[in-house]
């Protein structure tokens, strides 16, 4: 088959599982495919596709119509401008977390020393080391194989920055204090997962789950982080769209942090919250 033939395929095929950008979709995985930039497709309608790169794509098109994101099919996420190589081991970076990286960069002016704590794809880490002068950044995560990961992505967009990874369940490998701790922790309701679009299904559960009521990991945070931070130290978290009133409720009443505030992403919903280390 030639290539605006599998393209046509792809679309017929995808339709029927009512997934969006059915056309975007088609492009990059022929492209993938066939290891050419998704433009050049239109230039090379006529070309013949070879049988090895047709079974390809016919599989590809059904882990898609299977709820595989495309991001795990082709490998590569951008965040912050940046290319991160992501897969099954860990959550894809999302634009909404740019606000949290965003706003750690502009409290960085006088703190130099970051913790990036459930790190995953090492996608915050790795765009503050980018981003930012003379900083020592430690990422940690419980999982392995996703500092496996995050080391990658840092090796492929390295500057001058040193980031420290650490397999860490929460705070039990850590023993220093931070400037700020910043986290896109877990936060989906255990029972919530299973009603989440399929793609976000097939993403690990281990970095989506934040317990019965989602707020697993805020409750150590509140408890716990304070410790781990300097005199003027900030605690910088991401958060689902419905959790601002109970995450600063939990930070208020651990009396340990003030100047506690909240931003939105560019969809309006409540994103990230940031507090401040009471002296």
């Amino acid at each position: 088959m030639k290539v605006e033939q599998l393209l046509q395929y792809g679309k017929n095929y995808l339709e029927k599982y009512k997934i969006q950008d059915i056309g975007l979709i088609v492009r990059i995985l022929l492209a993938k495919t066939i290891k050419v930039k998704k433009e050049e497709l239109i230039i090379i309608k006529d070309k013949e596709v070879n049988e090895d790169e047709q079974i390809e794509y016919l599989k590809g098109l059904k882990d898609i119509a299977d709820g595989k994101p495309m991001q795990y099919i082709t490998n590569n996420q951008e965040f912050m401008k940046l290319n991160f190589y992501v897969d099954e081991n860990v959550l894809i970076p999302q634009p909404d977390t740019e606000i949290l990286v965003e706003e750690v960069i502009k409290l960085s002016k006088s703190k130099k020393n970051i913790l990036d704590m459930c790190t995953g794809s090492g996608a915050i880490a790795v765009a503050l080391a980018y981003y930012l002068d003379n900083v020592k950044i430690v990422a940690t995560d419980i999982s392995n194989e996703a500092l496996k990961i995050a080391k990658e992505n840092y090796e492929k967009n390295k500057k001058k920055n040193v980031i420290e990874f650490v397999c860490s369940n929460m705070f039990e490998n850590i023993n220093e204090k931070f400037d700020i701790i910043v986290s896109n922790p877990p936060y989906v309701e255990t029972a919530e997962i299973l009603n989440l679009d399929m793609q976000v299904q097939n993403e690990p559960h281990l970095a989506l789950d934040g317990g019965k009521d989602g707020l697993k990991f805020y409750k150590l945070f509140a408890n716990e982080a304070y410790k781990y931070l300097n005199d003027n130290g900030y605690l910088c978290l991401e958060i689902g769209y419905n959790q601002r009133e109970k995450v600063v409720e939990l930070l208020n009443k651990s009396n340990k942090y003030s100047e506690i505030y909240c931003k939105r992403d560019l969809s309006g919903n409540d994103r990230i919250i940031i507090a401040k280390k009471m002296q």
